[in-house]
């Protein structure tokens, strides 16, 4: 039985055995016939997906291949669920985590890609979307379309294919894809071609660089990108502020797996003997996992902050960002608007049918109605919440206490992204066991509000609207809703977008309304409305960035425990 599961795009089923509810799996869906007309992906590129995903085998941070199967419309591939999510979903864009989380998770990446190396696979299309977290928050690699078997039996072969994802693709995959140029830095290995194993070491870098800073250093890597350029042209020593904020232990191991010139780019080897890749963690152990799934979890969250009381942001830098909230970026697209882009790797496809995403219920109900580890059907979820003493289970549940606004929403860790006051709530902490409990699998890309519901969809059409993402009127928005089979759901605003490097944005803001006790009307002071924004193509961070000038834009309207304060809820 399969159950739709909410942090991953539409092409990803949760699922469990028919007789037991253990364990739970991960099953990619691909219509072949859809995949080859609209995607560009032939049967033979699914197949080899499979092949080398199966003939990886098994490592603490690489998703685990099950199976594969299908019949004359589907195929499917069932692997390893990664109960915690995008990693990225839970890093601050701008700003990135802290070193020691940082260097956590670049241990983690450098041990994984290295063992897909060691079995002669390169994965060749490393960025944030691929890189997902188990239930206690170890680091694990997904998605296999673009590998390729580089080496086999000592035999290795050079690739040609443009692949991957501009911000984080070696200079020398795109010099395929044009006549070589005399400006250029260094020259590819052999013309037309590259070693995919230098390329996957590079795309580390950059994912590195990410985790430190919150940003991706340059658009892609091509000389017309100013950022690359000065990068290129003065042997890494950037002028860039962004440079300016990355730890300078890390700046040399950064500069040797970027180095331009393939002979002189790092190996795994280098890698590890580097000073910082060998520094002590109190968060790892000896064999690199997480030691404290929990204090790791803590000061993820605590590092999530949106302020809603100056909502201006830093100017991205470079290329064009059509959602620029200033809008004065003189780079900006000629036709000022923010179109679909595409991807140097195809998309995945499925039929064009409407989403049905499992809506996450706020965290009290987890934790005193049901389980949140275990996978429900979207036939027998309510999208009602409610906090009723006599359903719940656990001490308060038994004892017929009932649930308020105030303490429902203080155990909801996307509520401490909107606080000012630094620090994790203690209601969060208090009652945590592993590293979901603080840090939910699904996306914290989401707010509450007490406006009035055609009020809000009209805040958030206007927010859309200044960041030139296209949208209806609120009042057509709204209409629509009333032929949704759920009677909860407000609206649903479809976005595509093109973020600040130039890449495809694609999702939905989710509008629906949330109850927290049988009987609440829509007067009831414990009626909220709860904003999702549900990512189903892009980068993790580009979205979080997205959400979080949303939120900005539409500041009157989001539900703060500031607020709380300030009323004396």
């Amino acid at each position: 039985m399969l159950w739709y599961m909410a942090l991953t795009s539409p092409s990803i089923k949760k699922a469990a055995p028919l007789d037991v509810d253990h364990p739970v799996f991960a099953v990619k869906l691909i219509h072949k016939q859809y995949a080859v007309k609209h995607g560009r992906i032939s049967p033979k590129q699914i197949a080899t997906e499979c092949s080398l995903h199966s003939h990886i085998g098994q490592h603490p941070n690489v998703i685990e291949w099950f199976a594969t199967g299908e019949d004359e419309v589907w195929r499917w591939i069932a692997m390893e669920f990664a109960e915690g999510g995008d990693l990225f979903d839970k890093i601050e864009a701008d700003v990135g985590v802290p070193e020691d989380i940082a260097h956590v998770y670049f241990k983690q990446l450098v041990s994984g890609t290295s063992f897909l190396h060691s079995k002669g696979v390169a994965h060749r299309d490393l960025k944030p979307e691929n890189i997902l977290l188990s239930s206690s928050g170890n680091l694990k690699l997904a998605d296999f379309g673009m590998a390729t078997m580089y080496e086999y039996k000592g035999s290795r072969k050079l690739s040609s294919t443009v692949c991957g994802s501009p911000p984080y693709i070696a200079p020398e995959v795109l010099a395929c894809n044009r006549p070589p140029s005399s400006t250029a830095p260094a020259p590819t290995p052999k013309k037309n071609s590259y070693s995919p194993d230098l390329v996957d070491i590079w795309s580390c870098g950059v994912i590195l660089f990410v985790l430190l800073v919150g940003n991706t250093p340059w658009d892609e890597p091509v000389l017309t990108s100013w950022e690359f350029y000065e990068y290129a042209t003065k042997n890494g020593h950037s002028t860039d502020p962004l440079w300016g904020r990355v730890p300078p232990a890390t700046l040399s191991l950064l500069r040797g797996m970027m180095s331009i010139d393939t002979k002189q780019r790092f190996s795994f080897a280098q890698i590890r003997q580097h000073p910082w890749f060998t520094r002590a963690n109190r968060l790892l152990t000896a064999d690199d996992r997480v030691s404290d799934p929990l204090e790791l979890a803590t000061q993820m969250l605590d590092n999530l902050r949106i302020d809603l009381k100056n909502p201006a942001t830093a100017r991205r830098r470079g290329g064009g960002d059509a959602m620029d909230l200033d809008g004065s970026n003189q780079h900006s697209d000629s036709t000022g608007s923010v179109g679909s882009l595409a991807s140097t790797q195809p998309d995945v496809p499925l039929l064009d049918t409407a989403y049905d995403w499992e809506r996450p219920g706020l965290r009290a109900v987890q934790r005193f109605a049901t389980s949140s580890t275990q996978p429900t059907s979207l036939a027998d979820i309510s999208r009602t919440d409610r906090i009723d003493g006599h359903a719940a289970s656990g001490p308060r549940g038994a004892a017929g206490f009932g649930y308020g606004l105030r303490e429902a929403l203080a155990e909801e860790p996307a509520m401490s992204q909107f606080s000012q006051l630094r620090g994790v709530p203690v209601t969060l902490t208090q009652h945590a066991r592993r590293f979901e409990d603080i840090v939910p699998s699904y996306s914290l890309t989401r707010f509450f509000s007490h406006v009035p519901p055609l009020h809000l969809v009209q805040m958030l059409c206007a927010a859309l609207h200044q960041l030139n993402v296209p949208s209806p009127p609120a009042a057509s928005v709204m209409q629509a809703s009333s032929s949704y089979q759920d009677n909860e759901c407000i609206a649903r605003l479809k976005v595509r977008a093109a973020d600040g490097r130039k890449q495809t944005l694609h999702g939905e803001i989710l509008v629906d309304r949330c109850r927290l006790r049988p009987g609440d009307d829509e007067s009831g002071a414990a009626r909220l409305l709860d904003v999702r924004f549900v990512k189903v193509k892009g980068d993790p961070l580009e979205w979080r960035r997205f959400f979080k000038k949303m939120a900005q834009l539409c500041n009157e309207a989001v539900y703060s425990p500031d607020e709380e304060d300030a009323n004396g809820m």
